[in-house]
């Protein structure tokens, strides 16, 4: 049975695993679903329609499934998904979706979420990513697997953050981060290839240059960004390493960092 603390309030409704915690004071609404082994600490509160998968870690203060920030949201029904072995700490705030969209706000698997950070409505977050203190996502976002956002980072609503890349302390993200990219400075732009993290994650030297390589492609070589994603499309033939970042180019959306 659920380990709830007495000051807490779950909703009858609410579907806790066997051994989930939930601390003093915290509340738990009637549309929320919570996975095994998950920790719930003092004063959270946890609303909507919101799954939370299993092992994650939520710490005091975070607010999760709590309807958008948006004006056009009239009460339809909309949900928050979050996976498993996440850390969500203190003051963190994840909104549910939008009818306008998917109306669903999606959170992958062993995200670190630091305090403050901010995950607004109808954003799909990948896996693996990192989130330093203060930085905040605006509606629609797209957010790549073992992305870093730095401390105080923003991004502007609809804005894709690809795979891998690292936003700068400070960054604020006004069009879409291809892959593999360190972005840097108001407005955001590229500062080249995050090849430590690469490097940290078990890319091989070769795939590293070979991205720095297509890095040169993309922004040092005066190519339309066309040339630039066909020129890339050939050479992901043979280095399928770049495969992500040519999707990622052949996608629409609001244009890259240039």
């Amino acid at each position: 049975m659920a380990r709830i603390h007495p000051s807490a309030l779950v909703d009858p409704g609410a579907d806790l695993a066997d051994d989930v915690e939930v601390g003093p004071f915290s509340v738990v609404g009637a549309g929320v679903a919570i996975g095994a082994g998950t920790t719930v600490g003092p004063h959270v509160v946890i609303d909507g329609k919101t799954t939370i998968g299993a092992r994650n870690r939520i710490f005091p203060f975070a607010s999760i499934g709590q309807i958008s920030q948006d004006r056009k949201y009239g009460g339809e029904p909309v949900t928050t998904t979050i996976g498993d072995d996440n850390v969500i700490r203190e003051y963190v705030s994840i909104h549910a979706g939008t009818a306008q969209d998917r109306a669903d706000t999606t959170i992958g698997n062993g995200n670190w979420f630091l305090a403050y950070t901010h995950v607004a409505h109808d954003c799909v977050v990948g896996d693996r990513t990192t989130w330093s203190n203060n930085a905040q996502v605006a509606g629609h976002v797209h957010v790549g697997d073992w992305a870093v956002l730095g401390a105080y980072a923003g991004v502007h609503q609809f804005c894709r953050v690809g795979a891998h890349t690292m936003l700068a302390a400070g960054a604020i993200v006004l069009q879409d981060v291809p892959p593999y990219t360190i972005v840097q400075g108001y407005p955001a732009v590229p500062k080249g290839t995050n090849s430590e993290g690469l490097r940290r994650r078990g890319f091989t030297p070769a795939q590293i240059l070979a991205v720095r390589r297509a890095y040169k492609t993309l922004y040092r070589e005066g190519l339309s960004l066309e040339d630039a994603r066909a020129r890339l499309e050939r050479e992901a033939a043979s280095e399928p390493v770049l495969a992500p970042l040519v999707e990622f180019l052949s996608a629409g959306g609001r244009g890259i960092v240039r």
